[in-house]
């Protein structure tokens, strides 16, 4: 099946994943769409605007975005290309086509990120989040050993810090205590190994060091709000990011001055949205180029 994209347009990608809706004006899109696992589709086209580059900068926060490159004879300058990727911060990026196929980007939606804890930190900090750099290598650290690790006192021992004073640097920078990152990064690696269809909930809360199925169930509802069955029909994870973010915001795991706008689904005005030149996490033309090359041949 496929869907016929014009250039220079957005469409709405959402579940159940069967058809890419044209859509006019994406910055009209109610909060909500932010924690339902849709993704805005952006064809650059031949004719790029500022228009078109603000509307994707400022989409609604766990909207995730792929990015479908210009014909190559219409672009005079790559590195206005790549600078327009950089700013925009997609998920995935796609060669041009003029008819893209819909479970090609199905499936780049659903494809994990290279390094999840750096995409994770990158999303925290593009939410308007701020972190500063130690608090950012601490939060990462915390995710990578989520996969591991139980424990807050163990997570303390292996960042060589006591429990309170982890503790301290989490409250200090205005961020949910570490026990909640743990969590969240167990929830967020079950929420990706859920959309595989062959993957079992049973399973996947063996792997994940849960009792059983119900108890990753239950602490995925208290969490984010969402439940296993909920997160299997949908795509991506930085929706579910979006949904931890605000049932946080929600019970008083952020700052006001954070919460407010966390709960909006909107993100606070930043002078600067450009990555740093180290950004693990950001699609680069490599990264787009491997990921699309390992797509299915379509006839």
């Amino acid at each position: 099946m496929t869907q016929s994209i014009r250039p220079s347009s957005f469409h709405l990608f959402r579940p159940p994943y069967h058809d890419l809706e044209s859509i006019e004006h994406p910055e009209s899109l109610p909060p909500s769409y932010g924690t339902t696992g849709a993704a805005l589709v952006w064809c650059m086209g031949e004719q790029r605007t500022d228009r078109d580059l603000q509307v994707v900068r400022s989409r609604r926060p766990g909207l995730s975005l792929i990015v479908v490159l210009p014909p190559a004879d219409s672009v005079e300058r790559q590195d206005e290309i790549f600078r327009m990727i950089e700013l925009c911060r997609p998920s995935s990026v796609m060669p041009f086509h003029e008819e893209p196929h819909v479970d090609d980007v199905r499936t780049l939606l659903a494809a994990p990120p290279d390094d999840l804890p750096a995409a994770v930190v990158d999303y925290v900090r593009w939410r308007g989040i701020p972190l500063d750099l130690d608090i950012r290598r601490l939060v990462r650290r915390t995710l990578e050993l989520s996969a591991d690790l139980r424990s807050v006192n163990a997570l303390a021992r292996s960042v060589y810090l006591s429990r309170r004073a982890l503790g301290r640097r989490f409250t200090n920078s205005g961020l949910p205590v570490p026990s909640h990152w743990l969590h969240a990064g167990r929830v967020l690696r079950a929420t990706l190994r859920i959309q595989e269809p062959e993957a079992t909930l049973a399973q996947i809360a063996f792997e994940l060091g849960y009792p059983d199925g119900f108890a990753l169930s239950n602490q995925m509802k208290r969490l984010t709000g969402i439940r296993p069955s909920e997160a299997r029909t949908r795509r991506g994870w930085e929706w579910m990011v979006e949904s931890w973010l605000r049932k946080e915001a929600s019970e008083g795991g952020l700052p006001e001055a954070v919460a407010k706008p966390v709960l909006r689904g909107e993100r606070p005005a930043r002078r600067s949205e450009i990555p740093a030149p180290n950004s693990t996490s950001r699609i680069g033309p490599a990264d787009a180029a491997r990921r699309y090359a390992a797509l299915p041949d379509r006839a």
